[in-house]
């Protein structure tokens, strides 16, 4: 019996509609990091993009280091409360990001980044087993996809509004910066320029705050991964696993997890600096997170419209892969507007690979789900590591030799999982065209 069929429908549905808000919270925090490596370039006055990069670093490392802390937490307070302490972190870290950018202490900005990350870790490893056991696992990516539309449009939104109330008109803030007579009139610019992040990431962290508090008062059911996510009962002879090193599957997803947020990253938070190596301004390349994260919507339309009656989370997986591989090639060999364009239409490409990989790696975990969806949040720092390689090699070998160069092995390696790496070690293999993923029903 799933937890659904102990919801009246309404509950259910109210259910997944908190679950939404905080997809779309946590999606407006992370699409940030985009438009802030160009605002902390300026602001800091950093000489590479190298450096801007420690953006994404500080905040996608939290996830390494925090997402098993993450899951022993969840075992003692359970998901509901767990999701409340988490965006509790987040909004100490928004306060920290906003006040010290203000004295424009770099070092200082990236621990509240840190704190943000997380957070994150902690609200993601409950919220996203808790979406995907709420009601069937094999229907999981169709409540994840839901989930994803929630993150998207927040995070097409976010670098929007941060173009608009933060790096407005930044090349000629640049400019006159540049122009100034001496260091102490550069500092009064760069000083008021830094300072316009105050305001917008004060309200992100009182926004935080009434979040948690409506999460503990909230309706949500308490859910035990162990008793929701378990596997059929062991044939005759077979020993119940007693391990997580008996779930190969698993670990093999959490490097597909690794390689897809380094592309999901490169493709979104990524795009401006690559735009920027064909000469495209700040105040145009500034919107492009927006344009990748509008792309990745379409594709969650377009699975909600299309998989449920045609492809199962795997072939789903497979399929996308292959066109994240085709559009690389294509940037690669293209360039200007053009190649930024198939870098924004890899959004498309990325958008249902997450709704996929995670029901898929954490099927049957039963007691281990906790601490095997920690190891798969743990995988997110390879959003962190890829997008920073990138911003390393580029300084000394082309950028878009560079780009295919990570690009390409990431999509080739998610193609492997979606066609093989899934089913490894499972007692069952499943049909590759078996039922659709999205049933009919979520009862």
């Amino acid at each position: 019996m799933t937890i659904s069929a102990l919801q009246t429908p309404r509950q259910y549905a109210i259910s997944i509609a908190l679950i939404g808000v905080l997809f779309f919270v946590f999606g407006f925090v992370t699409w940030l990091n985009g438009p802030l490596i160009t605002f902390v370039k300026l602001a800091f006055d950093l000489d590479t993009d190298a450096k801007a990069f420690l953006v994404t670093t500080a905040f996608y490392m939290a996830y390494f280091f925090f997402a098993l802390p993450s899951s022993w937490l969840l075992e003692r307070t359970g998901m509901k409360q767990g999701m409340a302490i988490g965006l509790a972190v987040m909004a100490v870290g928004s306060f920290a990001f906003g006040t010290y950018a203000t004295h424009r202490n770099y070092p200082a900005c990236l621990a509240g980044l840190f704190v943000i990350g997380s957070g994150l870790s902690l609200l993601q490893t409950a919220s996203n087993p808790y979406i995907s056991i709420i009601g069937p696992i094999d229907s999981a990516a169709r409540r994840i996809s839901i989930m994803g539309i929630c993150n998207k449009l927040a995070g097409i939104l976010a670098p929007i509004m941060i173009g608009l109330w933060v790096l407005k008109g930044v090349d000629r803030i640049g400019q006159l910066a540049a122009a100034a007579p001496n260091e102490a009139a550069r500092a009064e610019v760069l000083n008021r320029f830094a300072a316009t992040v105050y305001h917008p990431y004060l309200a992100i962290s009182a926004v935080l705050v009434l979040l948690a508090i409506g999460i503990v008062f909230s309706p949500l059911p308490e859910i035990r991964a162990g008793e929701a996510n378990v596997s059929s009962a062991p044939a005759p002879g077979e020993r119940e696993k007693g391990s997580l090193l008996q779930f190969p599957h698993l670990w093999l997803g959490v490097v597909c997890i690794f390689v897809y947020l380094g592309v999901e990253v490169m493709a979104g938070d990524a795009i401006g600096t690559y735009a920027r190596g064909f000469q495209i301004p700040n105040d145009q390349a500034k919107y492009f997170t927006a344009i990748t994260l509008s792309a990745m919507l379409v594709g969650y339309v377009i699975g909600l419209a299309v998989i449920p009656k045609r492809l199962s989370q795997e072939r789903c997986l497979a399929v996308s892969a292959v066109l994240g591989a085709v559009l690389a090639m294509l940037a690669w060999a293209t360039h200007g507007y053009v190649s930024v364009a198939c870098v924004a239409a890899l959004g498309l490409a990325n958008a249902l690979m997450w709704p996929a990989i995670f029901p898929l790696a954490i099927k049957g975990l039963g007691r281990f789900t906790e601490k095997g969806s920690a190891l798969l949040i743990m995988g997110i720092a390879g959003g962190a590591i890829v997008p920073r390689l990138f911003a390393v090699l580029k300084e000394q070998y082309d950028f878009q030799a560079v780009f295919l160069a990570l690009m390409l092995p990431s999509y080739l390696y998610i193609l492997f999982y979606s066609l093989k790496g899934y089913r490894v070690g499972q007692p069952k293999p499943a049909a590759f065209l078996a039922t659709p993923v999205f049933s009919g029903s979520e009862e």
